[in-house]
């Protein structure tokens, strides 16, 4: 298999991103977007993903962080797409369920092509660490949008809304790792009877 790794670049007017990932790595990762709280999520995804993934993202924070965090998810979204391929080959499928304490979350995506965001999650308050938690919600969209995936997210119990959120991104770090794995019965085979992803 040729080495899945993508550099994507995405400057707006209000954020100037640029994004490398290796779908194949050890889950190093770098983070330089101002945003500390989504940074540490980011590096579940990476870690439990095994996703090496070096993030810099200069965004319009003095007004407030919903640009960056949507475009980091836009971008990351880009990136995997071009990592991916034509996706032959892939097991397509992946879902984790991931306890920390009290909190329980449940994630599945499917690299289908089709962007599709089911998110069912109530956090305990409305922020974490100066994060506002709206903006996950508008992370992952983006992320699914120019990923081409469904994607559903289940908060299941929880009573931190920091052990919500870090069930949550290592549950889709680990379901993103499933879904990515090369299976060798596919080799060269969509996986999909329509013959296109």
């Amino acid at each position: 298999m040729t080495q899945r790794i993508a550099q994507v670049e995405r400057n707006t007017l209000e954020t100037q991103i640029k994004i490398t990932i290796n779908l194949d790595g050890t889950g190093k990762a770098s983070f330089v977007t101002g945003v500390p709280f989504l940074d540490h999520m980011m590096d579940q995804i990476a870690r439990h993903g095994l996703i090496d993934m070096d993030i810099v993202a200069h965004g319009d924070l003095e007004i407030d962080a919903h640009h960056t965090v949507e475009d980091i998810g836009i971008t990351l979204g880009m990136a995997f797409t071009k990592a991916l391929g034509d996706k032959k080959g892939l097991c397509r499928y992946g879902h984790s369920y991931i306890p920390l304490d009290e909190a329980l979350s449940r994630v599945v995506i499917d690299f289908s092509g089709r962007a599709g965001l089911f998110y069912e999650v109530k956090y305990p308050r409305a922020s974490i660490g100066g994060f506002d938690v709206d903006l996950f919600r508008e992370f992952f969209q983006g992320f699914v949008n120019h990923a081409g995936v469904t994607l559903h997210i289940d908060n299941l119990k929880g009573a931190n809304a920091h052990h919500v959120a870090e069930t949550i991104f290592k549950a889709l770090g680990r379901a993103i790792r499933m879904a990515i794995t090369a299976d060798e019965r596919m080799a060269g085979i969509m996986p999909s009877t329509k013959g296109v992803l």
